[in-house]
């Protein structure tokens, strides 16, 4: 682990810093009649493993030969190769999604070290939905699902993958079922196809908002000149990653009870869904102890920047950050002054909207939609003309354009109602380089947190 990750701070304590502290921090675990015991022998070889220093090997490993566009991303890749060995502990899996804006930048060399470390893994970019929901229906041999080439599934020219997306949609909460009829003997027959899996995806541009809210992201870039990785051969790298993965499924066989009950810690800034994504990643992490509780949690809060900082905002939203900017330190404004700030900024969709300019009309109709209602005014040379109040604005800037905090130890503020510019600013900074690519040693785990 590079010494700069080590050196950063997250703000919020792990819950637990490896299985003895997390049996501390779960009894219940240990006692609760209904939890799967793991067999002595599990117990007894996993005893002699070392949770950060496996995940260390793994982390370096995977770095050899990818080119992360942060050492973040690295650690959220090694975490999420980890959580897909406790698939029977987890409520919901996220997905991971590895994107780039351009080919060759390296997403396929990601799902070749998936898997290779993933348990039962399955890479395709061509199975028939079909053959996947039939694989993952046998849970107790369920595969981790790679998928190359997602524009087969998302893209504009995708046809006939409503049973994958419905797949990706839902599978991501442990439960979920897809119903399908069939024939048997002249007779239609009905049967519940369980969904539950842990799948990563890879491709080009963006993907649907329901799979990127349910996904760790990592977003991939061309090398730069001097940017170095080690080639993958498969027939050579295959038989060196088979130990590793093998360790990898011992020890968490061993921890799947701990995991099951494990209640991590939240940074600040992540709840609700973003807590429903990382959460079985800091129970890894948290399990592994060493440096990896801290690390899981600055890679999380930088990760959610990321996103933030790349999310294309719904019209609304856009409309909601940008009036902000046009009140300024005003109170008040009027109808007529606010579309003329609207329609200033030529970059913006107000002056093309289906074909026509943003009018007063088209103005309330959209910000009802927020509860937010035009009114007369009062301004200061005495003239009472129709427009909006500031006050109105404040409980939807805080709903809809939330600030991500400096750092995670620093809670949002209810009153600092960023514009789109600002939204999402506030990143982990680093108190030097982090080296990101493979090959040279720049991503190896080393030292004590």
């Amino acid at each position: 682990m590079s010494d700069t990750l080590h050196n950063e701070r997250a703000g919020a304590a792990a819950t637990a810093t490896g299985p003895e502290d997390a049996k501390a921090a779960y009894p219940a675990s240990l006692s609760n009649p209904e939890q799967p015991t793991t067999p002595d022998v599990m117990q007894t070889e996993a005893a002699s493993i070392d949770g950060a220093e496996l995940l260390d090997r793994i982390h370096t490993f995977a770095c050899r030969f990818i080119c992360y566009p942060t050492a973040h991303a690295s650690i959220a890749h090694t975490l999420w190769i980890a959580h897909a060995h406790l698939m029977d502990a987890w409520f919901t899996t996220p997905r991971l999604a590895v994107l780039s804006p351009e080919p060759g930048s390296g997403k396929s060399r990601v799902l070749e070290i998936t898997a290779v470390l993933a348990p039962n893994a399955l890479l395709s970019s061509n199975a028939s939905p079909a053959y996947i929901l039939r694989k993952v229906s046998v849970q107790d041999n369920r595969p981790t699902i790679l998928f190359d080439e997602i524009d087969t599934i998302f893209g504009p020219a995708a046809r006939g993958n409503e049973d994958l997306r419905g797949m990706i949609n839902s599978g991501y909460r442990r439960g979920a079922m897809v119903g399908r009829c069939y024939m048997d003997k002249g007779k239609v027959m009905t049967e519940e196809l369980e969904t539950f899996a842990a799948i990563a995806l890879g491709g080009l541009g963006y993907l649907p908002d329901t799979i990127i809210s349910r996904s760790v992201i990592i977003r991939m870039r061309k090398r730069a000149a001097g940017e170095k990785a080690e080639a993958f051969q498969p027939r050579i790298h295959e038989r060196e990653a088979a130990p590793l993965r093998d360790e990898l499924a011992a020890w968490a066989a061993s921890i799947s009870g701990l995991a099951a009950m494990a209640q991590p810690t939240m940074p600040d800034c992540i709840a609700d869904r973003n807590a429903d994504v990382w959460g079985p990643l800091f129970a890894v992490a948290d399990l592994a102890g060493g440096a990896w509780p801290e690390v899981a949690r600055i890679a999380a809060v930088d990760a959610l920047q990321s996103a933030k900082a790349n999310e294309r905002p719904s019209l609304g939203v856009q409309l909601l950050a940008d009036i902000h900017g046009c009140f300024g330190d005003a109170d008040r404004i009027t109808t007529s002054d606010l579309l003329d700030g609207l329609l200033a900024d030529e970059e913006a969709p107000w002056g093309d909207l289906r074909g026509r300019r943003i009018d007063a009309r088209n103005l309330g109709k959209m910000l009802r939609e927020y509860d937010i209602r035009s009114s007369t005014i009062r301004m200061p040379n005495g003239q009472t003309p129709k427009g909006y109040k500031r006050e109105a604005f404040h409980d939807a800037w805080k709903r809809y354009l939330p600030v991500f905090p400096a750092s995670t130890t620093t809670a949002t503020s209810e009153t600092n109602h960023a514009n789109s510019a600002e939204t999402g600013l506030g990143a982990v900074s680093d108190n030097g380089p982090i080296a990101a690519c493979g090959g040279n040693g720049g991503c190896v785990m080393s030292g004590e947190a």
